[in-house]
């Protein structure tokens, strides 16, 4: 897959050190085992040292020294993160003893070694819940400066055969956001296009989804997204951006030319963002399942540094992308492009 191959080759040239939390899980290690051979990124793997060097082990043929082991019960690390961990809970009435116990949660520690510089991102989920994934990284690595919110998206890659359109298409929220209002919605369609340029380096083209086209339709629901297009486009008049439309009129050429005369994106948007994460995460699942689009995510943006939440059915390939996607943000992070 062209689109794919692209992400990783980016990923490659990047070179990120990315800590994967749930190092005792065979399908994390057999994607860090496939980072690590393909050069997507360094790999810190995060579990009991005795669980995780056996798995490693059990991969014939690689030398597990190239991946490093943090156990987070013995860590050498464990005073600096609980100090850390201190100074920006204690608001929350945090204490010393409850900091020493939390750094020892896996997710809190991946967290703590982005925060502190010593990794530059973290994926985990794979076990863990969407909920205490996202929660580790608000807590510990927090909203970007010019992030209103934390938002999610899936990476879309229409390869197969049967798709007329090919490339890489943004599904925007299908994770996290439950019900945006239209500042919220604005918020996710701006992050969103920035993470799509980034990832590939194109213009993003940003269709604002709903269940009516230019009007055809009345009712809150529509007004709320043809009021998100209105605030995303005063905020950034840059932004290639139309709504509201229907999913057809947006990636579909000849139904746009009927539904949607004039619109800029002509039936070509690659950015999608769907007015609830009900509609969001059935649009991608059905893409997905019926469709046989990969998907990827869902990719948290927002954050001040990448940390990425994995879907608890992921495979070792999933995990592989993921990895990759994390490193690119790291990147652009590092670049200071928004993302």
């Amino acid at each position: 897959m062209k689109p794919l191959r692209a992400i990783l080759g980016t990923a490659s040239a990047s070179d990120k050190i990315i800590a994967l939390s749930e190092g005792d899980d065979p399908r994390i290690v057999e994607g860090a085992v496939m980072a690590v051979k393909e050069g997507v990124a360094q790999i810190v793997l995060v579990g009991n040292y005795d669980k995780v060097s056996a798995l490693l082990t059990a991969h014939s043929g690689f030398d597990p020294n190239r991946i490093e082991i943090h156990d987070p019960d013995s860590s050498p690390l464990l005073p600096q993160f609980a100090a850390a961990l201190l100074e920006r809970r204690k608001h929350k009435g945090m204490t010393i003893e409850m900091a020493q116990e939390q750094v020892k949660n896996r997710l809190f520690y991946a967290a703590l070694l982005v925060e502190e510089g010593i990794v530059d991102g973290t994926v985990g989920g794979a076990v863990e819940t969407t909920s205490d994934t996202v929660r580790a990284a608000l807590q510990i690595i927090g909203t970007a400066p010019d992030a209103a919110m934390v938002s999610s998206f899936f990476l879309m890659l229409f390869c197969q055969d049967h798709h007329d359109v090919k490339g890489v298409r943004v599904f925007a929220d299908c994770g996290l956001v439950v019900d945006p209002n239209a500042q919220e919605m604005a918020e996710i369609a701006r992050a969103s296009a920035a993470s799509y340029t980034a990832l590939t380096g194109d213009t993003a083209r940003v269709a604002m989804l709903s269940f009516s086209t230019s009007g055809s339709a009345e009712h809150p629901k529509v007004s709320k997204v043809v009021e998100a297009t209105q605030i995303a486009r005063a905020s950034d008049p840059d932004l290639l951006i139309d709504g509201e439309l229907q999913f057809d009129a947006a990636f579909v050429p000849e139904v746009a030319a009927k539904k949607a005369v004039g619109s800029p994106l002509e039936g070509q948007a690659n950015v999608f963002v769907f007015p609830s994460l009900n509609a969001g995460n059935l649009g991608y699942k059905i893409a997905q399942r019926i469709g046989g689009v990969e998907a990827i995510g869902p990719v948290l943006q927002g954050l001040a540094k990448p940390a990425n939440d994995l879907s608890r059915g992921c495979t070792s390939e999933d995990i592989l992308h993921m990895i990759a996607v994390t490193a690119v943000q790291a990147q652009t992070h590092e670049t200071g492009t928004k993302s």
